[in-house]
């Protein structure tokens, strides 16, 4: 038995060590009371808990994940693609009404070298117990379209680690591991990596950190492109003048 008065305490002062909601599978660890009764027999009541034997078992669980993904030799493998010289077509893995996918997409559209972005959202649950199974099903999405676009950017708005744990799982860090073209992260938080950071090709804090890095990219490129113009007409030039010489030769010697 766990009354009502004492679960909100717990569950507060839970979420507030922890970082996370208390949980189906979660292991924790708590003070109780055991009472006996001649009518009602024995009663089991829960008083208190002991947040930081949570956190180690996160922690552990954490680990292991990592662990596996290099035992499996996948941990590394969206980092080693190629980033587009160009992304310009970027799939949105974010909520609708995600304060930070407004951010992203005016950050893109409101850039200052008026380049041309092509943004497809494919919506998804960003927190929760649902959110892993719709993030993955939005990248199998993406996956079926694959070759209309250059990146995956999954973003969301701040908010707590309590909100975070999906990005530690097996499944999703997975998926992002393995996924065929780069995947970027801005899922706004301060705290530790998660593991889809960790596997992600690029991890920014925030929505519009992300759109900086996807800005910067083509500004790069566009100074290539000029610094790659210039020398062309510098040799053009040097050419042009090598010729002359040689043609103003020929001009006084054919008398």
């Amino acid at each position: 038995i766990i009354w009502n008065n004492i679960y909100r305490q717990l569950r507060s002062y839970f979420r507030l060590n922890t970082g996370k909601e208390l949980t189906t599978g979660m292991k924790i660890l708590f003070k109780a009371r055991i009472e006996y009764h001649v009518v009602y027999g024995l009663s089991f009541y829960i008083l208190d808990i002991d947040p930081s034997y949570t956190l180690g078992d996160m922690l552990l669980q954490k680990k292991q994940v990592i662990e596996k993904l290099k035992h499996e030799g996948v941990f590394d493998m969206n980092k080693s693609i190629p980033l587009p010289l160009v992304p310009q077509r970027i799939a949105i893995i974010s909520s609708e009404t995600a304060a930070g996918y407004g951010d992203f997409i005016a950050h893109l559209t409101e850039n200052p070298y008026k380049y041309k972005f092509f943004t497809t959202l494919f919506p998804s649950i960003m927190q929760g117990e649902k959110a892993e199974a719709s993030i993955i099903s939005s990248l199998e999405n993406i996956f079926k379209k694959i070759h209309q676009f250059d990146v995956v950017v999954i973003i969301r708005g701040g908010g707590g680690q309590v909100d975070l744990s999906c990005f530690d799982s097996y499944m999703l860090a997975s998926h992002v591991a393995q996924f065929p073209i780069p995947v970027l992260t801005g899922i706004g938080h301060e705290q530790d990596d998660s593991v889809v950071d960790m596997v992600a090709h690029t991890r920014l804090k925030t929505p519009t950190a992300v759109a900086d890095f996807i800005i910067d990219k083509l500004k790069d490129y566009e100074n290539t492109i000029d610094q790659l113009s210039q020398i062309a007409i510098s040799n053009a030039y040097e050419i042009i003048t090598t010729q002359s010489n040689y043609l103003e030769q020929l001009y006084r010697r054919i008398p």
